[in-house]
């Protein structure tokens, strides 16, 4: 007899790099790097964090990128949503300090506004709910691609100089050799290791999860050895929680309300919602280490709770938005809902039969009457 296996929910998807990264944190509190271990963790951020821009460039089709350019009108919603709704609520959310949220914490929600919106995850999610999947692809890629030089321009106009976000000659240098020339080394190259990045797609995956971990390490080292982490109290926190929460809950409702406002069809306001919405942990958490130096662990907090948020959030958005009928009246498949498959037929309609788990037998429409009886036949003769 085989033992039960314990799942979660599938409407809570706990994304188990999430867990890695708090086990990251963890090992740092309990074992931060200090003295000669916190130099070599740090000339090793350094590199991971150039390593990963270097590859975000080999990986993008600069042809697949310009082909996406003729859509032009969602790419601009959708950077418009990422870099100037987002930074405005959360320059809105100033009044909130120190009652709310203390200084520290509002710098890092602050960044996390500035941070280019998730490729993989917006991706999935628009498929999920049978958007506008290319749409998807190209917004989250211009919007990377814009997030290198953009992010880094607004967090120096906007956060405060004294939590470390302030822009200088170091911090200039710092993301021009640490961004921007690995990324344009990559597009270089991309001819000839393209190829090579595209075969060993999985293993590459697996080192670019390894090096973000690397610089969670070395930032959360950095903060336990300054004592950063006695300025937050539980209750921030949940504070934190529940500002986060509102301010997806908000963006939400802004790319889907203000998509179908705009004239978009449904397969592109799904794209628009998703690539709109989102942030990119794996982009912001190497922008943070360049950007707050020592301060980088407090600061990428609430990236980290927000990344988490909007995973379980838009699973259950797309989930609900292929069961919602297309433009034709059908209702669009989703995971495990009724509707036109793939191939575009439709399956058996079926009736519930009291709860929304359990089927019953297929409703079938009254036989078209092909031949008469043989009584008529035989009253007519």
């Amino acid at each position: 007899m085989r033992r039960p296996v314990f799942r979660l929910p599938s409407w809570l998807p706990v994304d188990g790099y999430i867990l890695a990264l708090l086990g990251t944190v963890g090992l740092a509190a309990l074992l931060p790097a200090r003295g000669a271990a916190a130099t070599v963790a740090d000339g090793a951020s350094t590199g991971a964090v150039a390593l990963l821009f270097f590859l975000y460039g080999a990986r993008l089709s600069t042809r697949e990128a310009m082909d996406g350019l003729r859509h032009w009108r969602l790419h601009l919603t959708t950077l418009a949503c990422t870099f100037l709704v987002f930074p405005v609520l959360g320059l809105a959310a100033r009044g909130l300090v120190p009652l709310v949220l203390p200084p520290a914490l509002y710098t890092g929600l602050l960044f996390l506004c500035l941070v280019p919106s998730t490729v993989q995850s917006s991706i999935a999610f628009t498929s999920i709910a049978r958007g506008n999947v290319a749409a998807a692809i190209c917004a989250g890629s211009f919007s990377s691609i814009v997030g290198i030089v953009l992010t880094p321009l607004l967090a120096g106009l906007v956060l405060p100089g004294n939590g470390g976000g302030g822009f200088s000659a170091h911090s200039l240098v710092s993301i021009v050799c640490q961004l921007l020339l690995p990324f344009l080394a990559g597009q270089l190259l991309r001819r000839w290791v393209g190829g090579f990045l595209t075969r060993h797609k999985k293993v590459l995956g697996y080192v670019d999860r390894g090096s973000i971990l690397l610089v969670v390490y070395a930032a959360f080292s950095a903060g336990m050895v300054q004592g950063i982490w006695h300025q937050v109290s539980p209750l921030r926190l949940l504070c934190l929680l529940g500002v986060e929460a509102v301010l997806l809950a908000v963006m939400l409702a802004a790319t889907s309300y203000g998509s179908k406002k705009l004239g978009f069809p449904r397969a592109d306001r799904i794209a628009i919602t998703f690539a709109g919405s989102k942030k990119s942990l794996a982009a912001g958490l190497p922008m943070a280490s360049v950007l707050f130096g020592a301060q980088a662990g407090l600061a990428v907090l609430p990236l980290m709770v927000f990344h988490q948020m909007q995973l379980m959030v838009c699973a259950v958005l797309a989930k609900r938005y292929a069961a919602q009928p297309d433009a034709d009246g059908q209702p669009v498949v989703g995971p495990g809902g009724s509707g036109p498959d793939r191939s575009g037929q439709r399956p058996p309609s079926t009736r519930s039969s009291g709860s929304p788990s359990t089927s019953g037998p297929a409703t079938e429409l009254p036989p078209t009457r092909t031949r008469e009886s043989s009584a008529s036949v035989r009253a007519r003769r």
